[in-house]
């Protein structure tokens, strides 16, 4: 992307990773949906946006200039709050499921929409058409190059309030950390220290191959094209009961992300099956995401701008390559085992320090050939993966923006050069999956209702079977950023 040219030296350097997904060859954004239980008044958009919104972070308030070396800073400019707000026009009188596909293809066209680069790198579209789930919507498109999905995240949540009692905070699902029931006797701490050394060198030198030299196979989920990433996307999203997923986690002595992973993974290799037998087993890999902060919490926007905090605002994430199992037929008759060796992959990879390491060699790259050429490689990551999957944790509570209650909310990241995105989000008891799939390629119904399958599958499973421990000992709590 061409960002505007500028003489003066501007104040804030733009991140790395902020110039890396705003360059010539990714412009990565994220779609943010409430869903509010009422119509949505859009005469208090503006004054929200200009009383809470804009003061979150002067990003909000900047433009990406280029200054005479070549480095982009953000530089504040003037905010027309009209020229980023929409409120689209469709046929009136229909029923729920018409503005369900209207919806769903505002969204699919504004996945594939660059936004200018000539204005700050954010908008609002405000729905206020009845669907399935929700009296009206309101979309926030916010570029990725502002801040990752934590940081988005904490600035959204500073717009609501609890609807319940807005003089009390918001609160969150609380992060615990497995324990590791191995111990610190020498004989262990010896064994998982080279362990650890090999897991970290096998996964560096893993993604530099996967990110340069070698791509998936072609499959009903990644489709190959050079222009994914550009293309439009269709959003299609599915709720699990939170209580059934730590039933299950329960159950198998597993961790949340555990079970949801392996779920997807299940249920995506059983759409594989579904479409081409072929397929089942042929080579996939998922690109996840992981959030690199200290403190893996949602944080209020005033700790994260201190200038020491442990969750700082900004892109603080890194990446890694996980292959997704192959299926058998004795996994389809017990689901149990397809999770167990989705857990023992992903064990793997967290005793690693490989995504910091890349995460380094970035930073290097950069520094020696420009972030351009750190993009392409960014780029490589994830076109020659076939999914990505990300999460975040929401709110346990109801929330209200300007007193119109919010009973739903996704997220989805557009414009990564994928067949296939995951995202997941908790909010009220609840766990949303939303699938960002390639429009005309992937069968998106199809892919639910496998996913949904997997589910039902993995539940039926558990639930006849005895409470367990680990399958995989010494487990964190989340890979998720």
């Amino acid at each position: 992307m061409e960002c505007e040219k500028a003489d003066e030296v501007v104040a804030e350097p733009v991140s790395p990773i902020g110039q890396y997904f705003n360059s010539s060859i990714l412009s990565i954004s994220i779609l943010a949906v409430l869903e509010s239980e009422v119509p949505f008044d859009d005469s208090r958009a503006i004054p929200l946006l200009k009383d809470i919104f804009l003061p979150i972070n002067p990003r909000f308030s900047s433009i990406m200039v280029v200054d005479k070396n070549g480095v982009k800073h953000w530089k504040s400019v003037e905010v027309k709050l009209k020229n980023h707000v929409y409120v689209p026009n469709f046929p009136v009188g229909m029923s729920q499921q018409f503005y369900d596909k209207c919806l769903q293809d505002y969204l699919s066209k504004l996945s594939a929409e660059q936004m200018p680069q000539s204005q700050p790198l954010w908008e609002v579209h405000i729905v206020k058409y009845p669907t399935s789930n929700a009296a009206s919507s309101v979309i926030l498109k916010l570029h990725h190059a502002l801040g990752d999905g934590f940081s988005l995240m904490g600035a959204l949540l500073s717009c609501l309030q609890r609807a319940d009692d807005p003089s009390r905070p918001l609160t969150f699902p609380s992060v615990r950390i497995r324990p590791d029931i191995n111990g610190s006797s020498i004989f262990k701490i010896v064994p998982k220290f080279f362990n650890t050394v090999f897991n970290t060198a096998s996964d560096f030198c893993w993604s530099m191959i996967k990110s340069s030299l070698i791509e998936d196979d072609k499959t009903p989920i990644r489709s190959g094209s050079a222009a994914a990433g550009w293309l439009p996307i269709t959003i299609t999203t599915m709720t699990f009961p939170l209580h059934q997923i730590k039933q299950i986690k329960d159950n198998l002595g597993a961790t949340l992300n555990d079970v949801i992973t392996g779920t997807i993974f299940l249920g995506i290799r059983l759409y594989m099956q579904a479409v081409n037998q072929e397929s089942t087993n042929l080579h996939s890999t998922s690109v996840v995401l992981l959030n690199t902060r200290m403190f893996k919490s949602i944080s209020s926007i005033k700790e994260m701008v201190k200038p020491d905090s442990k969750a700082p605002w900004g892109n603080h994430f890194a990446f890694l390559h996980i292959s997704v199992p192959q299926l058998t037929n004795a996994e389809v008759q017990n689901p149990l085992k397809f999770i167990q060796k989705a857990q023992e992959i992903i064990q793997s990879k967290r005793s690693s320090f490989g995504a910091y390491l890349t995460a380094k060699l970035l930073e290097t790259v950069k520094k020696l050939r420009g972030h351009e050429t750190a993009a392409k490689f960014i780029h490589g990551a994830l076109n020659n993966s076939s999914l990505a999957i990300t999460n975040m944790m929401g709110p346990v509570e109801k929330m209200a923006l300007a007193n119109h209650p919010i009973k739903g909310l996704y997220f989805m990241v557009a414009g990564s050069p994928q067949s296939l995105v995951v995202t997941i989000v908790t909010y009220m008891g609840n766990l949303r999956v939303s699938l960002g799939a390639e429009e005309g390629f992937i069968d998106s119904p199809k892919l639910k209702s496998c996913i949904e399958n997997a589910f039902e599958m993995i539940l039926d499973a558990a639930s006849a079977t005895p409470s367990s421990t680990n399958f995989v000992n010494g487990h964190r709590a989340s890979f998720g950023p």
